[in-house]
C-alpha cells in the first residue's frame, strides 16, 4: 500500500559550510570536502572532491560529515545536481545532504526518487539573482511510497541499469580523451598546413539563445527543445530542459540550434562549460552557440572550443556574476587548416564522437 508523504517527512536536510579560507590548519586535511563541481558529473557516486578540510576545519565551521550511502544535492545556482556519497564527505553551504528516516525509505530508493522528481524541485526554487532550494521546497512536494521490500526490489533493478550507464560513461571518457588527444596532435602539438589566419566567427556563424517570455503561457509547452546554461553541465546535451512553442520561438531572441552544435555557457555557476547538442534545442541567453559548416565540422569546432577555454575565459568581466560575451567567441583567433587535412581528420575521428552519441542515448533510454 502507497502512503503519501512530504519530502521534508521522509529525510533529514543536513546543512553544509566553508571553513575560514584564512585558516590553513581547517584545510588539506584528509576529509574530503563537497561543492557542486564534484558531483555535476550525473553519475550516481561520488567518489573524490577537489579540495579536503581537516577534523579541525569540520569541528570549527558550520559543515557536517554525510556517510557512505547519503545523499548530496546542490541547491544554489546550479540546482537539482543529486549524488550518493561513496565516502565520508563534509560539503559546502551551496548544497544540502540528504539522510532517508530509515523507518520510512531507504537511501537508494530516496536517490531515485528525487532524480525523478528533480524538474519539480528545480520549479519550486526561490530567490532574484540565483536559483535557490530551500527548506520550504521540501515543505511543498509530496510523494508516495511503497514499502520498504518493494523500495529495495525497484532499486535493486535501477542500480543494475544504473552499472550500465557507468560502464557507457567510462567508455566514452576514454573515446573523449581519444579525440582530444588526436586533435591535440594534428592542430597543436606540429605545425600544419593553413588555409588562412582569421577568427572563429568569420568562418562559422555564432548564436545567442533567450528565453521566451515566462507571463506567456502560450510560449511554454510545446514541441521545440530549449535548454537553460546547466544543462550545458552534462557530457552531451541528449534532453531538453524544457519545451517551447513555436510562437514561444518567432517571439524571443532564442534560436533553433542543429544536433551537433557546440554550446559554450557564458556566465554564472556554468560559465566556461562546453557541450556538445545532440538534439535539436533552442538555448537560453547564457549559451552561445557554435555551428559547424561545411569548411568547419563539429568534430573541429568542439574539442577546438576547449582547448581554447582559457583564453576565452580571460576574458571574464563582472562583479558578482562573471561572464564572457558571444563576441569573445567570435574573437577566437583561429589558423584554419587546408580543407583536405581537416577532411582526412574528420574520417578518423567521426566514428568516435558518433560512438559517444549512441552511448549517451542508449544511457538516457
Amino acid at each position: 500500500m502507497m502512503k503519501t508523504y512530504f519530502f521534508s517527512e521522509i529525510m533529514d536536510i543536513i546543512g553544509g559550510g566553508t571553513p575560514k579560507t584564512s585558516v590553513s590548519e581547517y584545510w588539506s586535511g584528509d576529509i574530503p570536502w563537497l561543492s557542486v563541481k564534484d558531483f555535476n558529473t550525473g553519475d550516481k557516486y561520488v567518489k573524490k572532491t577537489e579540495k579536503c578540510i581537516s577534523k579541525l576545519g569540520l569541528k570549527n565551521s558550520s559543515t557536517a560529515l554525510l556517510q557512505i550511502g547519503e545523499l548530496i544535492i546542490s541547491a544554489r545556482g546550479t540546482v537539482g545536481e543529486l549524488a550518493m556519497l561513496a565516502r565520508p564527505m563534509a560539503f559546502n553551504q551551496s548544497c544540502y545532504g540528504l539522510r532517508a528516516k530509515s523507518e520510512i525509505v531507504t537511501n537508494d530508493f530516496l536517490y531515485y526518487l528525487l532524480k525523478h522528481n528533480l524538474r519539480i524541485l528545480k520549479n519550486n526554487t526561490h530567490g532574484s539573482v540565483f536559483d535557490t532550494i530551500t527548506r520550504d521546497t521540501f515543505d511543498n512536494i509530496q510523494v508516495s511510497l511503497p514499502s520498504i521490500t518493494t523500495q529495495n526490489k525497484i532499486s535493486a533493478i535501477l542500480s543494475t541499469l544504473d552499472d550500465k550507464i557507468e560502464l557507457n560513461q567510462r567508455q566514452n571518457n576514454n573515446l573523449e580523451q581519444q579525440a582530444q588527444a588526436l586533435f591535440k596532435s594534428w592542430f597543436v602539438d606540429k605545425e600544419y598546413e593553413v588555409e588562412r589566419e582569421t577568427t572563429l566567427g568569420v568562418v562559422c556563424k555564432c548564436e545567442l539563445g533567450g528565453t521566451p517570455s515566462r507571463i506567456k503561457s502560450e510560449y511554454w509547452g510545446g514541441n521545440i527543445a530549449w535548454i537553460n546554461s546547466g544543462e550545458v553541465n552534462n557530457f552531451r546535451i541528449t534532453k531538453a530542459s524544457e519545451y517551447i512553442t513555436e510562437i514561444g520561438l518567432k517571439h524571443s531572441a532564442t534560436k533553433l540550434l542543429p544536433r551537433k552544435t557546440t554550446v559554450l555557457a557564458i556566465t554564472g555557476a556554468t560559465l566556461g562549460q562546453i557541450s556538445l547538442l545532440e538534439i535539436d534545442s533552442c538555448t537560453n541567453q547564457s549559451v552561445v552557440g557554435v555551428l559547424e559548416n561545411e569548411t568547419l565540422p563539429y568534430e573541429f569546432i568542439y574539442p577546438y572550443i576547449c582547448y581554447n577555454i582559457k583564453e576565452l575565459l580571460s576574458h571574464q568581466t563582472g562583479g558578482a556574476q562573471q561572464h564572457i560575451n558571444k563576441q569573445n567567441v567570435e574573437q577566437l583567433t583561429l589558423s584554419l587548416p587546408k580543407s583536405t587535412l581537416i577532411k582526412d581528420y574528420k574520417n578518423i575521428v567521426a566514428p568516435i564522437f558518433e560512438l559517444i552519441a549512441k552511448n549517451c542515448f542508449e544511457s538516457e533510454r
